[in-house]
């Protein structure tokens, strides 16, 4: 044996492969041709479901890309842009997240937004409610002014759809209104309470007089006490209508060149007797030839009213200095006194209506607590400030700023015209 198999051997089913050869061909490809005719359909299949997949999932991609680039776009229909620029009071566009996308500058400086953010949530509510019930609403809402701070704020707010994603907010500063009407009732107060004090005694000094008849010194008596209460009633009744008008719009409408000179001599002989009854000295100085724009006898008035309220409150005897002096374009009236000064936390408040720094002092001399707050006023008609000095115990200064008139010199031909 040489180990090589028989040829017959070498299938094991004992057949002859040439024999068989044509039936197995036969049947390897009867199974191919089966295989086939259900694979093509198969993958004709799992190739639409894959497509379908693919183009379905590049759709919902597409969509949410155009929901994330609507919801991050800050466009603003057309126009909101100018005009959120053109208001001067507050305006502001909010977007679905509460995003301020555009603001006007009366909205920045009233403190509503920042960093791009509505900085308070009572002016979130109203937009939550907006955007839920799609109407707009109009509120007036007390707030802090910015973050930071404590002070009132007072707004009337307006809040609107504006399309379909965004809100417009619009607010009114009524800060101004509600404090002027704050100021109106605490003046209609503080009128009447004064107001009661020389009407009572009135009566009551009329009633004494009555009932003094047959007694002349008492008559007499009652009689100079009911003349000072006149006046103080009818001095404080005239100050209350020069307030009044000064706080007007039109207290100064023909402004004219006023000569400080003539302004300071007459504030000064309309105090002289009052000043020498109390063995006070008034004393004049200073620069001389100012001129300033506006009106003469309110001037006259706010000089004249520093120098009773100087007066009033000098000890006996001393004396009141009124200076002048000129600077640039500024011109000061500084009046001078040695009295009991005024302690540092009323310097604030000086100049309030009725506001007395010694309550028996003044009402002793009638003082009404106005002039000061007359004084106030006709220099803010000008176009200047009044500021105060003082110290306990060593007398006060204030001091009135006017803009200064510098009237050009004369040409020759001018000068000899006149004279």
């Amino acid at each position: 044996m040489n180990g090589t198999l028989p040829k017959d051997e070498l299938f094991t089913d004992g057949a002859d492969p040439a024999a068989n050869g044509p039936k197995a061909s036969s049947s390897v490809s009867n199974l191919v041709l089966m295989d086939s005719a259900q694979l093509v359909p198969l993958a004709l299949a799992l190739g639409a479901l894959v497509g379908g997949g693919a183009v379905a999932t590049v759709v919902a991609s597409a969509r949410r890309g155009r929901m994330a680039a609507e919801v991050a776009s800050t466009t603003v229909p057309d126009g909101v842009d100018q005009v959120i620029e053109a208001l001067e009071s507050a305006g502001l566009v909010l977007d679905p997240s509460n995003n301020v996308v555009r603001a006007s500058p009366g909205a920045r400086s009233l403190g509503l937004v920042w960093h791009r953010t509505l900085v308070h949530p009572r002016l979130l509510e109203l937009v939550d409610r907006v955007r839920r019930s799609g109407e707009a609403v109009t509120e007036e809402v007390e707030l802090t002014r910015g973050p930071l701070g404590d002070a009132a704020l007072f707004l009337k707010v307006r809040v609107a759809p504006l399309g379909a994603r965004f809100t417009m907010l619009l607010a009114e500063d009524r800060t101004e209104a509600h404090r002027l009407d704050a100021v109106r009732r605490d003046f209609v107060a503080n009128i009447s309470h004064e107001l009661k004090t020389p009407i009572g005694a009135i009566s009551l000094l009329a009633e004494a007089i009555g009932h003094a008849a047959d007694d002349p010194v008492q008559v007499r008596r009652f009689t100079d006490q009911l003349s000072t209460e006149s006046e103080r009633l009818a001095s404080l009744t005239q100050e209350i209508i020069e307030l009044s008008r000064l706080q007007a719009k039109d207290a100064l409408t023909h402004p004219e060149l006023v000569d400080i000179d003539h302004v300071v001599s007459s504030a000064i002989d309309q105090n002289r007797v009052l000043a020498d009854a109390q063995r006070i000295q008034l004393v004049g100085g200073g620069d001389r030839g100012i001129t300033v724009r506006g009106n003469e006898a309110m001037l006259i008035t706010a000089v004249h009213n520093l120098i009773v309220n100087a007066v009033q409150y000098s000890p006996s005897p001393s004396r009141v200095g009124i200076g002048v002096s000129a600077a640039d374009d500024v011109v000061e009236i500084a009046v001078t006194d040695q009295g009991i000064g005024i302690p540092e936390d009323d310097l604030d408040r000086v100049f309030e209506r009725f506001f007395r720094v010694d309550q028996a002092r003044s009402r002793a001399t009638g003082g009404t607590g106005l002039g000061l707050s007359i004084v106030k006023h006709v220099v803010q008609n000008h176009g200047g400030d009044v500021r105060v000095w003082s110290q306990p115990g060593r007398g006060s200064t204030f001091t009135i700023r006017l803009p200064r008139v510098v009237e050009p010199a004369l040409s020759p031909v001018k000068a000899k015209a006149q004279s």
